[in-house]
């Protein structure tokens, strides 16, 4: 029993780094082969770069679901969105004061509480169906063509100067087997860790919230901590609040377009503080467009106490 509970995971650890891999690959790769095809830098940036950073979430929701594990899907988002705005940006915060920009505080952080809403509004009945998965990838390409719309307004003129650039059959390994890493990784990832609540005896609702979130948030909280002792926050909290968007229109909403959901472990107090801790970070940012040491400690503080909350309900 012990030594299956260790092999499960040292494969989940080891699914965890094909699939951060992975995603590395597949990001470097696509978007080396869109400036050869000389697509601005500003669609590769809202698109490309900012899809990949959301690929470990994007196949680990899909495989789950496909594998009857709605649960884990659902858990992973959510989990990933809890732990984005509470306990990254609490832990960066702390690090150092975190400024935010006047067009997250704005347009993104409203536009995450409002995604969260929708989630909540469409899964009350602890089911995602087709029709709530159209609903979510119509919204998602409303937001991006908001996006791209308002950034192309304010795009600085293009840079003609020559960059140096990769062969396109290096490039195209690249994607190919990022993409490999990331199908591979997720099914070791999802098996094992459905193989780790089963022998533990907890729900892979739970799992979902802590272990694969935890997982798949990796990129986000090296990124956002290093971001901030170097003081360029206001771009790492952008792309921890984009992913959260990110998480749910497209990922669930690829997901129950795909396979639909099922939620059964995932209670509407998850939903709850979701969306309350995406509320917390923009009433926070909202005075002074800053989160302050403290407002990070409050952050942690919730995050630390909700995970008390899941343990204690097992």
């Amino acid at each position: 029993m012990e030594m299956m509970i260790f092999f499960d995971i040292i494969l989940i650890a080891l699914g965890v780094w094909c699939v951060l891999k992975g995603a590395d690959y597949l990001t470097e790769g696509a978007a080396a082969v869109a400036r050869r095809m000389r697509i601005p830098e500003m669609i590769i940036g809202l698109t490309i770069v900012a899809a990949g950073t959301s690929a470990p979430e994007l196949f680990v929701s899909i495989v789950s679901a496909l594998k009857g594990t709605s649960d884990m899907a659902v858990g992973n988002v959510v989990g990933s969105n809890i732990m984005n705005t509470m306990l990254i940006v609490g832990v960066a915060a702390m690090v150092a004061p975190m400024t935010i920009s006047k067009n997250t505080v704005k347009k993104d952080l409203p536009f995450t509480v409002a995604a969260s809403m929708l989630l909540l509004f469409l899964a009350f009945d602890h089911f995602l169906g087709h029709v709530g998965g159209f609903l979510l990838l119509a919204v998602f390409a409303l937001f991006m063509a908001y996006s791209i719309y308002t950034a192309s307004r304010s795009q600085e003129p293009a840079d003609d100067t020559p960059k140096e650039q990769s062969s396109m059959f290096k490039n195209t390994c690249y994607v190919l087997g990022g993409l490999l890493l990331l199908i591979v990784g997720s099914n070791v990832f999802v098996d094992h860790a459905s193989n780790l609540a089963l022998q533990m005896g907890i729900s892979e609702g739970v799992v979902g919230l802590t272990v694969v979130a935890g997982g798949t948030s990796l990129p986000e909280l090296a990124t956002t901590v290093v971001a901030a002792r170097k003081g360029q926050s206001a771009l790492a909290i952008g792309n921890v609040i984009g992913s959260n968007v990110f998480n749910i229109l497209l990922i669930l909403g690829l997901t129950a377009t795909i396979h639909p959901l099922q939620i059964e472990g995932i209670t509407t107090i998850d939903m709850a503080v979701m969306l309350l801790s995406v509320s917390f970070v923009w009433m926070f940012a909202f005075t002074r467009f800053k989160v302050e040491r403290w407002e990070g400690f409050v952050l942690l503080i919730g995050y630390l106490l909700y995970l008390a909350w899941l343990i204690i309900s097992l």
